[in-house]
């Protein structure tokens, strides 16, 4: 049975809008930080150094946030979040959770957990959040045995 929700396979689901913000923010600050370190005449080696591994420190820590997004194909998901990834099979994927309020998507998976995701969240791209999750959830409901109570 095809849902008309369903993408093609394979699919990224990731909030873009957030990645390009983080990523330019954090692009800038190291500029304008490098930037400071090598016009003040008053720095000496050392704290010019400092600046820059700052700026490297912010911008790191920014393109980790940016990081999180969802993969799926045809034999599961993938789940990158901030540190860790995770490999599901479709059948582990019981529902696909975004309610109101929500920060992210939940998974509900069949050993009775429930794992973020956070490559789908509201942030400032709600409409296309909520797009993704009905995506994910008709693609889990035809290739899993997740069922919609969201």
């Amino acid at each position: 049975m095809s849902d008309p929700h369903a993408p093609a396979l394979p699919v990224t689901f990731r909030p873009t809008r957030t990645r390009a913000v983080l990523l330019t923010v954090g692009l800038l600050m190291f500029v304008t930080i490098t930037a400071v370190a090598l016009m003040l005449d008053t720095l000496g080696p050392g704290e010019r150094v400092s600046f820059v591994f700052t700026a490297a420190l912010f911008f790191g820590v920014l393109a980790l946030l940016s990081r999180p997004k969802v993969v799926a194909d045809d034999e599961g998901v993938t789940v990158v979040n901030l540190t860790r990834t995770r490999r599901l099979a479709w059948a582990e994927i019981l529902q696909v959770n975004l309610r109101e309020g929500d920060p992210w998507v939940f998974l509900d998976l069949s050993d009775g957990t429930s794992m973020p995701a956070l490559g789908i969240q509201p942030g400032i791209g709600k409409q296309q959040a909520i797009r993704d999750a009905r995506a994910l959830r008709a693609l889990a409901e035809t290739r899993g045995t997740g069922t919609d109570t969201a």
